[in-house]
C-alpha cells in the first residue's frame, strides 16, 4: 500500500510542478522535487510534496496569487501537504548566506498553521539549505537538472544555521507538534556535519541510533513520525539529544 501511495503522490506532484509552469510560463527554468518524496523514504499522511521552482525573473502579483491558489487547491494524493519555494535563476545560481526568495507557499493539512503565503522574502536564512537539498537529491520534474541550476552551498553556512536551530528549540522542548521535526531534524543536521551527506528522516534517525542507542527520544520521534502520530516523546530526551548534537556538532565549526 506504501509503494501504491508513493506512486500515486508522485503523479500528484508532477501534476503540481506542471501547473506551477503552466503559471510561470516560458520563464520557468526548472521546478525540483526533493524532501521525502524524491528520497524514497516517503510516509503517507506524514511527508510533505517539496518543490523548488527556478525562475528568470520576478513573479509578478498575479503570479503569486495564482501559484498561492494552486497550492490551496492542489491534489495532494497521499502527501500531508505541500512546501513549494519559488527563486530566481540568479539567486540559485549564486546564493548569498540569506539570499532572497520570490515566494513560498506551504500547506500543512495535519497542523495548526494550516496554511501559510510568503511573498518577495528579501532575505531567507533557511533558503540555502533548501537549495542544497534540491541539488544534492532533486529530480527535476519540469526543465532543468538540479546540478545544473543550483550552485554549491558552502557547508560552513550549512553548519551555521543548523546550530542556529538547534540553541532555539531548546527552549521549544515541550512543543509537542513540532517535537518529531525537531529531533529528527537535529538527526539530520548531526550526519551532515560528519558526513557532508543530505539524508531523509528515517535515514538520519538510523544513523544516530547506530551512534548512540541510548538517544531513547530518536526512536520516539520516529515512532510517531513514521507509524503513530499520537505517540509521546520525553522532552527530556529531546533536550538530551539537541545537546549531544549541539556537542558533536560544536568540533566541526
Amino acid at each position: 500500500m506504501a509503494h501504491v501511495a508513493e506512486v500515486a503522490t508522485r503523479a500528484a506532484a508532477k501534476q503540481l510542478a506542471e501547473s506551477t509552469a503552466d503559471v510561470v510560463g516560458s520563464r520557468t527554468r526548472s521546478v525540483i522535487l526533493h524532501g521525502s518524496l524524491a528520497a524514497g523514504d516517503f510516509r503517507p499522511g506524514r511527508s510533505d510534496i517539496d518543490l523548488l521552482a527556478v525562475i528568470d525573473g520576478a513573479l509578478s502579483d498575479p503570479q503569486i496569487d495564482a501559484l498561492a491558489d494552486l497550492v490551496r487547491h492542489a491534489d495532494v494524493g497521499d502527501a500531508s501537504g505541500v512546501d513549494l519555494h519559488v527563486v530566481t535563476a540568479g539567486v540559485a545560481g549564486s546564493p548569498t548566506r540569506t539570499p532572497p526568495m520570490e515566494l513560498h507557499v506551504g500547506r500543512y493539512d495535519d497542523s495548526t498553521i494550516g496554511f501559510e503565503i510568503e511573498p518577495r522574502v528579501a532575505a531567507s536564512p533557511d533558503l540555502p539549505a533548501e537549495l542544497a537539498m534540491a541539488r544534492a537529491d532533486g529530480h527535476n520534474l519540469i526543465g532543468a537538472r538540479p546540478r545544473d541550476t543550483i550552485a554549491p552551498i558552502p557547508v560552513e553556512w550549512l553548519h551555521q544555521r543548523g546550530r542556529y536551530w538547534l540553541t532555539t528549540w531548546q527552549s521549544l522542548v515541550d512543543d509537542s507538534e513540532d517535537a518529531a521535526h525537531m529531533v529528527l531534524t537535529a538527526c539530520r543536521i548531526w550526519r551532515f556535519a560528519v558526513e557532508g551527506a543530505h539524508c531523509s528522516k528515517g535515514q538520519a534517525a538510523s544513523w544516530v541510533l547506530g551512534r548512540d542507542p541510548s538517544l531513547t527520544a530518536v526512536r520516539q520521534a520516529f515512532h510517531q513520525y513514521a507509524t503513530d502520530p499520537e505517540a509521546s516523546i520525553d522532552q527530556d530526551g529531546i533536550a538530551r539529544v539537541l545537546e549531544t548534537v549541539l556537542r558533536e556538532t560544536a568540533r566541526m565549526q
